[in-house]
């Protein structure tokens, strides 16, 4: 996908100075890169050091944070190898070349598809929490958790070789844009469900002047954490959807292929998507 998007901003270029894009230096990508990678290794670190942590929600918070990572590891190696091809310091055949490029876009749609994953994923599960209290230990097992998180490691991995090897398919891009459109309507409705019922219960409280319980205040802060996780995957990631959805519909139009010239912005999106998540999980959780 990089080299497809630095193609187009020297396509794009010539054909006005607005649609130049962005000249983004490789340092801020292997910057923002490295932070990241710090921070996502930092909340790894801490939920896998912490017992009380020990739970599927944090587990496939977890897996959030390793997708971040995905992102983070792919981008510094990415930038690593332009860098060194490009001061020759680093000599390989072109079809070496373009196996490296297919292995790192690779580990970035796997990113993709397993952060969507989780996310949905995690909504579901603050969902059980909230509506089915009672039973949430009965429901979520840990058996059922980790093998929740196999299948979308295994699936994200095979899925996104399959969409790397065929991304030039329109049926292909159509398939991904579908999952990220599917994901995104399935965990609005949820997180909608789940708001309406924080309506009605603080509207309870205040009728009946009763404390809200612990359990219930605790579920529906989650409940508020992964809302602002999706709202920031949603603003990050949307360009870069948006930008396969007019590949399939006007791929020569030249507002398309204008907006194709700033590929470079979306990627430093993406990557910030990775740095600001772990600080969400910093400020909105002790």
């Amino acid at each position: 996908y990089a080299s497809e998007g630095n193609h187009g901003n020297a396509t794009v270029g010539a054909s006005g100075g607005w649609c130049q894009g962005l000249d983004i230096p490789h340092e801020l990508f292997l910057a923002l890169g490295l932070v990241s990678l710090v921070e996502n290794l930092l909340v790894v670190a801490a939920i896998l050091k912490n017992r009380n942590l020990h739970s599927p929600t944090y587990y496939f918070i977890c897996c959030l944070a390793v997708s971040d990572m995905l992102v983070s590891i792919s981008n510094l190696a990415e930038m690593l190898f332009m860098l060194l091809l490009e001061h020759g310091l680093l000599v390989m055949r072109p079809s070496i070349v373009r196996h490296m490029d297919g292995v790192i876009d690779t580990l970035i749609c796997s990113s993709v598809v397993s952060s969507l994953s989780f996310l949905g994923v995690i909504a579901v599960d603050r969902y059980i929490t909230i509506f089915y209290a009672l039973r949430y230990h009965s429901i979520m097992t840990l058996q059922r958790a980790v093998v929740t998180m196999a299948s979308i490691w295994l699936a994200s991995t095979v899925s996104s070789a399959v969409l790397i090897a065929y991304y030039r398919s329109n049926t292909v891009l159509l398939c991904l844009i579908g999952f990220f459109l599917f994901m995104l309507v399935l965990m609005l409705v949820l997180y909608i469900h789940m708001f309406a019922l924080a309506r009605h219960h603080l509207h309870s409280i205040s009728s009946q002047q009763k404390p809200p319980t612990a359990h219930r205040g605790g579920s529906l802060k989650g409940a508020v954490t992964l809302t602002i996780l999706l709202g920031v995957f949603f603003i990050c990631w949307g360009p870069f959807f948006f930008h396969l959805i007019l590949i399939v519909t006007c791929p020569t139009n030249p507002f398309c292929t204008c907006f194709f010239s700033y590929f470079n912005l979306f990627l430093i999106l993406i990557i910030c998507n990775s740095v600001i998540d772990p600080l969400i999980y910093a400020f909105r959780s002790q």
